[in-house]
């Protein structure tokens, strides 16, 4: 197709001949182009085209041969001049459809903004307010229905009563309402068979003897503490806050602004993790890889639409390491919010797809993209947990290379959903290459911008304003230690040793690493901040005192009934791996388990986890004079370069057979108590005990061998109704039973203070 020279109408061409002699010789000079022939049609030409072309846009040869003739032009000419006139009318078009349909976005655009305004003040004056969460919503036309009926029910009872007493019911002198405190003392103590150690009413023996041996305690109850706990915390551990939108609800306009929002992620996530220095640098303290903040922000400019706060921190970390799982297992725990929070009990303490915006190629995972919730928590009652929504994407670079790139999306700062303290996400993710032995090398790489809800405690200042608490080492340390728990799972050797000292069937382990596994998972939900859980201080032990909360047991598989948890955190001058060892040693059990009451404890069966000596599952067997032989001790101990958890709990004789056969564990109930112990932060002190120790860590500690943050957690079943309320006895016991643990360990380490 030849076009005219003229912009104004089309008001010439090129020449036939020129145009063929040009695309018959492929290495015509520049000479040869200027030296091409135009042609201007005159005004009468002109004007005699435009007016058949409004007739007919379209002529047909004859046509065009007639209109060659009158006008002196070629044929070719005049179809030439035609469709290079029909081309400049397909661009006008264009150019208005494009300047209606922008005009109609704006339109749109406004209307939107109006009717988000418009909603954040919509209440139903039937109604009310939109609900906190389900439950509350459910509970709210329940009690809605009941107080219609009572109303009814009085007035049927008013109009029978006021005949036999000759006048309204109103007339009668008011009665005084009678106040009652928010705790229900007629409920009791009960622990029943899932209480702590399954020993029932021999607690308070147990405390008193252990508080009979010279361990002062006497601690009270503080007149800070709520009493009516349970008011406004989550029904179970698996709760979630209220997301800013449903599954199905996100407009074409949010999808497209996140797709090319985890497109730039996904390319600066690439060049953040193959890029060195000047871009990664080593810290000065502890040898950790962190960003060079300068180069950043020179390599990848962005505007800045954020508000200067001196309290916002911007942590930045990245950390190589191996692990015991394939690519492709490894892609799909991670794009599964279920598994995800499965792969990283301790960290992650709550995770929710919100919706999934592309399935991915053929629907796996190449190429998918979700939009992500999820709760970030260290395992203490004194630090707060990190929320993010994100959007994660994932992509297979070759066969055996999987990028995977978390990015925060941020909701516009007048949105009733922006979160009062912002967590926001900067590229971040993990590299994974697959080995030719099936395991996989993982390069994560850490980036955000956090803004404290409170100043941490001084215990966690160190480990939180290092970046160790949510650095990339702790994640590469967790995943290793979770992917060799897997392994060994899965695998049909090692085998375990029963209650009788026999091998146990690989079902059977596999069933008892199942129920150890919910048990930890139990223990990780009690200790953190997040789940909406309110946290009570006591008066008592140190200055960071003893925090208690509770929450209604609404899992069907457990007893229901309610649930009251206590945890603190001390700090000791032990290196982690030596407060790891005295903790899982079975000899050194009665040095720091008050309900032991100093009796020798024996360990019956055995599961290794890992090839740690120190990751495994026991059964333990107490020798007391309470009589309760059918009650054991299941316990998980694991440990890693980031910190070490040693959970157990009460289970009765009979669900430990029938999980140690292979029945399916997840009747069994539980409520586990225990220790977390995490590094505090400091680097190399100078001092000994870094090593050597029975937990020594899996892998390298970068230098650190200073002192350990343990956290002590005690779950007790308080009470078998959910609608019951937690009374005095029972938080006194409690915070006794931890105040007693934490003076017998200090005594056990020879050491008077925890600071």
């Amino acid at each position: 197709m030849e076009y005219a020279s003229s912009g104004g109408g089309g008001g010439g061409s090129h020449s036939p001949g020129d145009h063929d002699h040009h695309h018959g010789h492929d290495g015509g000079s520049s000479s040869q182009r200027r030296n091409r022939r135009y042609h201007r049609h005159t005004s009468e030409q002109i004007q005699r085209l435009e007016l058949l072309f409004n007739e007919c846009p379209h002529p047909d040869e004859k046509q065009r041969m007639q209109l060659s003739r009158e006008l002196g032009l070629l044929p070719r000419q005049i179809k030439f001049w035609f469709q290079n006139r029909r081309t400049q009318m397909k661009a006008q078009h264009e150019r208005q459809d494009n300047s209606t349909l922008r005009a109609e976005n704006d339109k749109i655009r406004c209307e939107n903004i109006a009717f988000r305004e418009a909603m954040k003040n919509c209440i139903c004056p039937n109604c009310g307010p939109p609900p906190l969460n389900d439950e509350n919503y459910f509970d709210d036309q329940k009690m809605r229905l009941e107080n219609l009926h009572l109303k009814e029910e009085l007035d049927r009872v008013s109009s029978i009563a006021a005949k036999y007493i000759g006048r309204p019911i109103s007339q009668l002198p008011s009665i005084p309402p009678i106040h009652i405190s928010p705790l229900d003392l007629s409920m009791g103590t009960n622990f029943g068979n899932q209480g702590l150690l399954g020993i029932g009413s021999s607690l308070g023996a147990s405390l008193s003897a252990g508080l009979g041996a010279g361990v002062g305690v006497g601690v009270g109850v503080g007149s800070s503490l709520d009493l009516d706990l349970l008011h406004g915390t989550a029904s179970s551990s698996n709760s979630m806050p209220m997301m800013p939108f449903q599954s199905g609800s996100l407009s074409e306009m949010d999808k497209s602004l996140m797709s090319t929002t985890a497109t730039n992620a996904l390319e600066e996530f690439i060049r953040l993790s193959h890029t060195n220095e000047p871009l990664w640098i080593k810290s000065s303290t502890d040898g950790r890889e962190v960003l060079n903040l300068e180069t950043y922000e020179r390599m990848f400019p962005k505007a800045n639409t954020r508000l200067k706060n001196p309290n916002v921190r911007v942590e930045s970390s990245r950390e190589l390491g191996v692990v015991m799982m394939n690519s492709t297992n490894l892609v799909e725990r991670f794009m599964d919010a279920y598994r995800w929070k499965e792969l990283f009990p301790t960290i992650v303490s709550n995770a929710r797809t919100i919706e999934v915006l592309s399935s991915g190629i053929m629907g796996g995972n190449n190429g998918s993209l979700q939009l992500m919730y999820q709760e970030l928590q260290v395992l203490s009652p004194h630090v707060s947990a990190r929320e993010f929504y994100f959007l994660r994407c994932s992509q297979q670079i070759d066969q055996r290379t999987w990028v995977i790139v978390d990015v925060s999306y941020d909701f516009p700062q007048n949105s009733q959903f922006a979160p009062q303290f912002r967590s926001h996400r900067f590229p971040s993710g993990v590299l994974i290459q697959e080995m030719a032995n099936g395991q996989s090398q993982v390069k994560w790489v850490e980036h955000v911008e956090v803004e404290d809800k409170t100043l941490p405690h001084r215990f966690f200042r160190n480990l939180i304003y290092t970046g160790l608490a949510f650095g990339a080492e702790r994640w590469i340390a967790s995943l290793q230690r979770m992917s060799e728990r897997i392994a060994y799972q899965m695998a049909t050797t090692n085998p375990a040793h029963d209650l009788g000292g026999g091998a146990t069937s690989p079902e059977g382990k596999r069933s008892m690493m199942k129920l150890a596994q919910r048990m930890v998972t139990n223990f990780c939900a009690s200790v953190g901040t997040s789940n909406g859980q309110r946290w009570t201080t006591m008066s008592g032990i140190d200055e960071i005192g003893v925090r208690v909360t509770c929450h209604r047991n609404t899992d069907p598989e457990q007893s229901s009934g309610v649930v009251l948890s206590a945890a603190t955190t001390i700090w000791i001058p032990i290196p982690p791996n030596i407060a790891f060892g005295f903790f899982k040693d079975v000899r050194k059990r009665p040095q720091w388990d008050v309900l032991s009451n100093g009796m020798p404890v024996q360990e019956v069966a055995h599961i290794a986890n890992g090839s740690h000596p120190g990751n495994c599952i026991s059964v333990l067997r107490t020798f007391n004079n309470s009589k309760n032989d059918d009650v054991l001790i299941l316990q998980e101990t694991c440990i890693d370069s980031s910190g070490a958890l040693v959970v157990y709990c009460p289970v009765d004789l009979s669900s430990l057979n029938k999980a140690m056969s292979g029945d399916d564990p997840s009747f069994i109930p539980l409520l586990a108590s225990g220790f977390s112990i995490s590094p505090d932060g400091q680097h190399n002190q100078g001092g000994g005990g870094g090593g050597g120790g029975e937990g020594a860590s899996t892998s390298s500690n970068k230098g650190r061998s200073g002192g350990s943050l343990i956290t002590v957690a005690f779950q007790i079943q308080v009470n078998n109704l959910p609608s019951g309320r937690v009374n005095m006895e029972s938080v006194t016991t409690v915070n006794n039973l931890i105040s007693a643990t934490i003076q017998h360990i200090k005594g056990a380490f020879s050491f008077p203070g925890s600071s």
